[in-house]
């Protein structure tokens, strides 16, 4: 029996999308223009967070490859049979090729039903892994490969108006799995029995609120001592004492969208050194906040908070930039690395952009004072500065839990 290479699933209805027909024709009609400037016949994306941000679906990997290609006449997604007919039913586009795992590399021949002809082709550099590169420029032995990844992620830097609304609402179920954190803390009680109550209550109200939504990804780090000292160190099961430091870190994933809650705290009490050390990053993360506004460049933030944690002889302890933006990325995908407040980012600041402010400082094990410290806030620039949608308290003052 020849089974085929690729075939359509269309089955079911297609649901209601996370954002509006317009705002997706939006961003496609952005792209094109781009794809227009500069002579590009097709693009071919394959990372989560641009085929995420043009239609609206989020892949499950698993080893296969995915994409978009998009025309100026067509999108269309290439996907797995795997999936059956759910991304039919979840993407935003004119069409969906689904190619089978009969053949090698079906992948392929489903990319070139979508663009049967292209003589510059945009690819995204820092995705598109080098086997799969050359086999595709296999496919297409005429054809010049362009990098798209630089450009589209500075179109996505600057969020739309229903953006924002879906980034307020991640914000606002965040804050709902800090207080689920703070419930379920006690002396003795084990970091993974935190999260798994922080991630249930945030789940539980995306689903109330997107009900028509795919519930995916949603995760809380809970790290206490010594496993506060990396960012995204995993969970564990350390037990919780008296007089630990501790982070916060729930981040609930609504459509592929990525929002943060991260605080510092102690359970019963805070040593002296532990107070002096969380007082001085409350300071510069609080600096931040002031300094989120247009015009305002990314480097020129970072120096200037390095100067709070050089007046306390602080800054060989801090870890990484002081915030990045927001929008379609997990732990697992995506990066808008044009918008981190780093020494080596020189992107101004515009109204609609969205960044955390989030310092962070860590002391090793045996010098008073040890683990990690941090704050995490979320901030939306307007035209008079910036709006904080985070509103989970933080610092010394309320975050030292006594039970």
């Amino acid at each position: 029996m020849q089974m085929p290479q690729t075939l359509r699933i269309q089955n079911g209805q297609k649901v209601k999308s996370t954002f509006s027909a317009q705002e997706y024709a939006t961003r496609q009609a952005k792209l094109r223009a781009h794809m227009a400037a500069e002579n590009i016949d097709a693009a071919i994306f394959t990372s989560y967070h641009n085929v995420n941000y043009y239609t609206d679906f989020v892949y499950c990997a698993f080893g296969r490859p995915y994409a978009v290609v998009v025309t100026q006449d067509d999108v269309v997604t290439i996907t797995a049979n795997i999936d059956g007919g759910q991304p039919w039913r979840r993407t935003v586009g004119t069409d969906n090729i689904v190619y089978s795992d009969w053949q090698r590399d079906n992948f392929f021949v489903a990319i070139q039903q979508a663009a049967p002809k292209a003589g510059r082709i945009g690819i995204e550099f820092d995705h598109l892994n080098l086997q799969n590169r050359d086999k595709l420029a296999a496919r297409y032995p005429s054809a010049e490969l362009v990098d798209v990844a630089a450009p589209c992620m500075k179109m996505r830097l600057v969020k739309s108006a229903e953006e924002h609304a879906i980034i307020r609402h991640g914000a606002r179920i965040a804050d709902i799995g800090g207080a689920a954190v703070i419930e379920a803390l006690r002396d003795q009680v084990p970091e993974y029995e935190v999260a798994l109550h922080a991630t249930q209550a945030m789940v539980r109200e995306i689903a109330r609120t997107f009900p028509e939504g795919e519930l995916m990804d949603t995760w809380t780090w809970f790290q206490s001592g010594i496993n506060t000292d990396g960012a995204h160190n995993p969970v564990t099961s350390r037990k919780v004492n008296k007089g630990d430091i501790l982070s916060l870190n729930c981040f609930p994933m609504i459509a592929g969208y990525y929002t943060a809650l991260e605080r510092t705290l102690f359970l019963d009490h805070c040593s002296d050194e532990h107070l002096r050390l969380w007082e001085a990053n409350v300071e510069v993360h609080e600096a931040g906040l002031k300094l989120i506004k247009p015009g305002m460049r990314c480097s020129d933030i970072a120096h200037e908070l390095n100067e709070i944690f050089l007046q306390h002889d602080l800054l060989q302890y801090r870890t990484f930039g002081y915030g990045h933006s927001f929008g379609t990325l997990s732990h697992y995908y995506g990066r808008e690395a044009g918008l981190e407040l780093r020494e080596d980012i020189d992107t101004v600041l515009e109204p609609g952009m969205v960044v955390s402010i989030e310092p962070m400082i860590m002391l090793p094990e045996g010098r008073p004072g040890a683990g990690g410290y941090r704050e995490h806030d979320i901030l939306i620039v307007n035209e008079q500065g910036s709006e904080n949608i985070t509103k989970f308290p933080y610092g010394p003052e309320h975050n030292i839990i006594r039970k």
